[in-house]
């Protein structure tokens, strides 16, 4: 199959993956592996496809949720129920080194495209399957979404002010956490096992488990006393005064996030009130009271007068922006974070390294199998062939 053309020096440069995904935590994995140079084949069926392509606000032909996450990659249609396009399929296996897949447990055993087969194709393939609870246990073969995963592993039952209910967010910590930044790490670890063994491996995300996983901070209250605490009441849930939003004469927020002592000391000399030093980590009523009086404090200024103050004084106070202020925001805007690509603001790669040349991006593919002529041809099929099997309907 013809190389992939990457910019020199990507650190991902000569890797191929296939990506089977659709929606969220999936393709968002897939596109970080591209954004540093590995060659993401984004394989939709037949059908209707990534469904996310016409999901929420649509910019232009396709939604911006679809575009946002599918970056850098080219779309092949591929009907692999159809005996031709496994065939195919396996083909494009054969040249890979990452298979990426989201269906439920047992839908590759059952398309005869499981571990076992394609390492028969090609045996230092990795395969990653990105599931709710993984591929074994009695909840395996269950639907869910982020705030059941977040159930299950405890991290909902902490989020949410004090005496009140859950809270949801709309940064899915299940998704991206527990699916798109765990299947990154484990793709990356079996890898680089495949490189070093030659044998690649099968890469089990279970969204539940990498939430459950990072639970840390809970971990340790059931460690010291035996459960948690309640919701609202922890060292960083708002149960100290030096930890937590406050809310200003605007209706705006600040964040204090002023953990260490010389940090408290320091914000209660900026607010003149040297007398709520040794409030700094006070639980209980004596706590309740610190934070009514800070609270009163904030709500004495609007945000931009509290960002004027604290601009000037390291001491972890900084204002909860709206994220069309974040976009921009002159530390995030001078970092790269907001960028533009075919007309579209999306957000810059999540992390930097040294020696990480530009390379030139492409748009998420506007059309479902947009670049299957050009891949098969690749693959040594004939224009003929291509077009037998699209009229076929299996690409």
């Amino acid at each position: 199959m013809q190389e992939h053309t990457a910019a020199p020096g990507a650190p991902l440069e000569g890797v191929r993956v296939l990506d089977l995904t659709r929606l969220l935590p999936g393709p968002l994995a897939t596109q970080h592996l591209a954004d540093y140079g590995a060659e993401v084949i984004k394989i939709e069926d037949t059908g209707a496809g990534d469904y996310a392509r016409t999901m929420g606000a649509m910019g232009g032909d396709t939604s911006w949720f679809y575009q946002i996450v599918n970056r850098n990659k080219r779309s092949l249609r591929l009907d692999l129920k159809h005996p031709e396009g496994k065939a195919l399929f396996l083909r494009l296996v054969e040249h890979a080194d990452v298979v990426v897949e989201g269906f439920r447990p047992g839908v590759m055993a059952r398309l005869g495209l499981d571990h076992a087969a394609l390492a028969a194709r090609n045996p230092r393939v990795v395969l990653c399957s990105i599931t709710g609870y993984g591929q074994t246990g009695p909840y395996a073969a269950r639907a869910g979404h982020d705030i059941n995963y977040l159930g299950y592993s405890g991290v909902l039952d902490q989020m949410g002010a004090a005496g009140g209910p859950p809270t949801l967010s709309n940064v899915q910590v299940g998704d991206l956490l527990g699916g798109t930044m765990a299947a990154v790490m484990g793709i990356m670890v079996a890898l680089f096992d495949a490189r070093v063994r030659g044998t690649g491996r099968h890469v089990d995300v279970s969204m539940t488990d990498a939430c459950l996983a990072h639970a840390i901070f809970p971990l340790t209250e059931v460690l010291a006393h035996g459960g948690v605490k309640p919701r609202g009441e922890d060292l960083l849930s708002g149960g100290v005064p030096c930890y937590g939003v406050y809310e200003t004469a605007d209706g705006r927020h600040m964040a204090v996030g002023a953990l260490e002592e010389k940090f408290w000391h320091l914000l209660c000399d900026t607010l003149a009130r040297p007398d709520l030093k040794p409030g700094h980590l006070a639980e209980g009523e004596a706590g309740a009271r610190v934070r009514a009086e800070l609270a009163a404090i904030f709500l004495s200024r609007s945000q931009r007068d509290w960002v004027t103050v604290f601009d000037a004084v390291d001491c972890c106070v900084t204002p909860v922006l709206r994220l069309e202020e974040s976009l921009r925001d002159p530390q995030l805007v001078a970092r790269g974070m907001i960028t533009a690509l075919g007309g579209v603001q999306q957000y810059g790669p999540a992390v930097r390294m040294t020696a990480l040349p530009a390379r030139a991006q492409r748009p998420a593919p506007e059309r479902a199998g947009m670049d299957s002529e050009q891949i098969l041809s690749a693959l040594g099929l004939a224009d003929a062939e291509i077009a037998r099997l699209r009229a076929l309907g299996v690409i």
